[in-house]
């Protein structure tokens, strides 16, 4: 899972990406390609 300040980017690399918020933070997840995770800060 990456860490990053920024999710914008991270978002269109895939069209499946999700954003979800959980317990104050911010993750990308993706249900078709499990590569494309990432949480913010």
């Amino acid at each position: 899972m990456k860490v990053r300040n920024s999710l914008k980017a991270l978002m269109g690399r895939h069209r499946a990406n999700k954003l979800v918020r959980r317990r104050g933070r911010v993750y990308i997840i993706n249900k078709v390609d499990k590569r494309y995770k990432a949480r913010q800060g």
